[in-house]
């Protein structure tokens, strides 16, 4: 039995502005060697056949990065039309009470753990017009997993993804050559991880200090001023996870190259960059001018390289954590994306119709975002 648990609940799309919504909420265990837990979630009224779209969190986080109980993306897009799937990669919220064990290398997630998704998506939504939208991580595995996914997935989304990690953050490029210093000397690292969910704690407790004129790091994961405060206690409350250090090292290694590093695949010799870069599916871009851990030097790359004819790059006055759920998240970030799936959505359903009856829908011909 797939759908673990299913139930209509009356949740909150936006507490700030009293939206609110009806959804039927699925839980899905996606059995395997490695089980992993995806929430899925559709308006209550009916209304969900625009499109499915599947949600990729950040590195350390897990679901709730996309689902505050007073503000979520999630009930956004469900209650748009759209049947949402949230993953919890291995490792991370119900995947790990499930019996998933942390990553022991990144490529776990774009081999394995995407590929099992997409497939079980399909499988329940009954349909092959899926959507991928990751934040931060979950945009980099997403970068190197969809090229493999071209036949069914419709767009890719991502949401401050460091394409090239550590640029235009001169404290991320630190720590990039204290792991190359590490690895010149052949000091190993085990398969440890980081509490962040602890941390998370520490850092609700020291907000006032951390955006201070005092705090002397331009290292934090929010813009100052961009999230309220309940909000941000909640994320760092329910978002924050177990982060895995052989995950963060792969980052910062890819950092002295090309996205993915060098390694080819031996079915076709393509790196993971190349094959993105060739890649032609319908790509949006974000990147907040206020985030330190992906800097728009360090998303926009992605758009740059990228072959698609229909790519996409924004840039809005955010931090990492408020691009999802600040306070201004809800008419920037949320409407930006859900505009953008729709009317690709849209095309491809046009696509599919006999010509007569798409002059008739009105579905030939949409323009696209400004």
């Amino acid at each position: 039995m797939t759908i673990l648990r299913s139930e209509i609940v009356e949740q909150h799309i936006d507490r700030a502005t009293g939206r609110s919504g009806r959804f039927v909420k699925e839980v899905v265990l996606v059995r395997g060697e490695v089980p992993l837990s995806m929430v899925r979630k559709r308006s209550a009224s009916g209304r969900s056949d625009r499109a499915t779209v599947l949600l990729v969190h950040g590195y350390g986080q897990n679901r709730y990065a996309w689902h505050l109980p007073s503000r979520s993306f999630v009930n956004h897009l469900a209650h748009a039309g759209f049947d949402v799937f949230n993953l919890d990669l291995r490792g991370q919220g119900r995947s790990r009470h499930f019996g998933a064990p942390r990553p022991s290398v990144l490529a776990e997630y774009i081999e394995e753990d995407l590929p099992r998704a997409f497939e079980e998506v399909r499988r329940l939504a009954g349909r092959d017009d899926m959507f991928l939208v990751g934040h931060s991580l979950g945009g980099l595995v997403s970068y190197a997993a969809a090229p493999f996914a071209s036949q069914f997935l419709r767009g890719l989304v991502t949401i401050g993804s460091p394409f090239h990690f550590t640029q235009g953050s001169t404290i991320l490029r630190f720590f990039a050559q204290i792991v190359a210093t590490l690895d010149r000397a052949g000091i190993q690292i085990g398969n440890t991880s980081l509490p962040l969910r602890m941390l998370g704690r520490s850092m609700s407790a020291l907000r006032g200090y951390l955006e201070s004129p005092l705090y002397p790091f331009k290292l934090r994961g929010w813009h100052a001023g961009a999230i309220e405060p309940d909000v941000l206690a909640e994320h760092l409350k329910y978002a924050f996870d177990i982060a895995s250090i052989p995950v963060m090292l792969t980052m910062f290694r890819w950092s002295s190259g090309a996205f993915g590093g060098s390694a080819a695949s031996k079915a076709d010799g393509l790196s993971y960059a190349e094959r993105f870069e060739r890649c032609t599916m319908p790509l949006l871009v974000i990147a907040g001018t206020g985030d330190d851990l992906a800097p728009p030097d360090s998303v926009e790359p992605a758009y740059l390289v990228s072959r698609s004819p229909d790519k996409s790059y924004r840039e809005l006055p955010l931090g990492h954590i408020d691009l999802l759920v600040g306070r201004d998240a809800p008419k920037t970030t949320w409407r930006m994306v859900e505009r953008w799936i729709g009317e690709r959505a849209a095309r491809t359903r046009a696509a599919e119709l006999p010509a007569e009856r798409r002059s008739l829908t009105g579905l030939s011909g949409q323009e696209d975002m400004p």
